[in-house]
């Protein structure tokens, strides 16, 4: 047995030759150390840790997976997400109004229902004043669309060149007066469209209600997500947004109105038909910011146009004069001490707010917009300086 080690050893000396005399040596210790008895199976590896590539492996696709489950989710509930975050920003526009009545000693539920009956009877009022004029001058318009489009095609060139070009008065006439069938599924789909769009505004109406019932607790919770060091700004900066949301959508409101009552009261002493119907849709696309009522305005111009010419640059005219007094007169003694907002960050929130999100995105664009810039004012920008 003394003889086979000497072998093996020799054996072991002459395949490691080439190999420097120390590493040799000590490869040899070693192997003879774990052939010992209490050695023989070579002893236990060294455990797996957290920092072992089988557990960061793993790690990372279970992050992976459970980031793709997120994103699924919020893609699937998008647009309950988009109805809970325009409660949110609606019960933040409805604050100041519910803070004056909360300082003369209203209770907060009293201050909040006082505020919606408000709000929902004057809206109440106005539709009830306004439907069936509203839906008569509607119906008219419908039927006299295509009667409007020829009109225009005999007094202009140009638009009768265009319009013949992509057979708009056909489809307009196949459109509003087709057959049986196709407008029982056009009344089909219209009513399920109606009814989608009720049931959108009863959840936004009652999340708004909750959302402004219980908003100082919102508020405290998320000033409590902040470490205790940095809570204090954080309540300075959260107050400042707040506010800054809040007196745009009043605002906003206020201009949309200003809009609405002034566009009506042109285009009723100028003779343009349809002008409640009109003065509506340019008091609700001037909700949009920037291109809203620029987009309503073309729309009166071209009704107007079908009355004559000398009416349709009366009615440029009119819109062209509104844009700047709303955006050099309005906007600035309204909104703009509460939301400032140079000029081009306002324009490419508003695009980039309607391709995300539609109206919903455009219309909380520059709110949104103020608090970044709010933010990067006094949190990042400091910080980048003094690095």
């Amino acid at each position: 047995m003394v003889a086979a080690h000497d072998q093996n050893t020799a054996q072991r000396g002459n395949g490691s030759r080439g190999a420097e005399p120390g590493q040799g040596q000590a490869t040899d210790a070693a192997a003879a150390h774990l052939s010992t008895p209490p050695h023989a199976p070579g002893g236990p590896s060294r455990p797996l840790t957290h920092r072992s590539p089988f557990f960061i492996g793993l790690s990372a696709a279970a992050g992976v997976a459970v980031t793709v489950g997120i994103v699924d989710m919020i893609i699937t509930a998008r647009d309950v997400l988009v109805l809970i975050g325009l409660a949110l920003f609606l019960a933040i526009g409805l604050e100041p109004a519910v803070s004056v009545l909360a300082r003369h000693k209203f209770p907060r539920w009293a201050a909040v229902l006082t505020v919606l009956v408000t709000g929902l009877a004057v809206v109440g009022g106005f539709l009830a004043a306004a439907i069936p004029p509203l839906a008569h001058q509607a119906t008219q318009f419908l039927t006299q669309a295509p009667t409007m489009l020829s009109r225009l095609q005999t007094h202009h060139r140009v638009l009768g060149q265009l319009t013949e070009r992509v057979h708009l008065q056909q489809r307009l006439q196949q459109t509003f007066s087709g057959d049986a069938s196709g407008l029982a599924t056009g009344l089909l789909g219209a009513g399920q469209l109606a009814f989608s769009a009720l049931a959108s505004t009863l959840i936004l109406v009652v999340l708004t209600v909750y959302f402004a019932a219980d908003l100082p607790r919102i508020r405290a919770t998320l000033y409590r997500l902040v470490p205790h060091s940095r809570r204090p700004r954080a309540i300075l900066l959260g107050d400042e947004i707040f506010a800054k949301i809040g007196g745009y959508v009043l605002g906003n409101l206020l201009i949309s109105l200003i809009a609405g009552v002034l566009t009506f009261t042109f285009l009723a002493i100028v003779g343009v038909p349809y002008a409640l119907l009109l003065s509506l849709f340019v008091a609700i696309l001037d909700l949009v910011p920037v291109i809203g009522s620029t987009l309503a305005g073309v729309v009166v111009c071209l009704v107007a146009l079908s009355v004559s010419l000398p009416v349709c640059l009366a009615t440029i005219g009119f819109f062209l004069i509104y844009r700047l007094v709303e955006d050099y007169l309005l906007v600035p003694r309204i909104i703009g001490r509460a939301v400032k907002v140079p000029a081009l960050v306002t324009v490419v929130a508003v695009l980039l707010g309607g391709a995300l999100l539609g109206i919903v995105g455009a219309l909380v664009a520059i709110p949104a917009a103020a608090a970044l810039l709010l933010l990067a004012r006094e949190v990042l920008f400091p910080r980048l300086d003094h690095t």
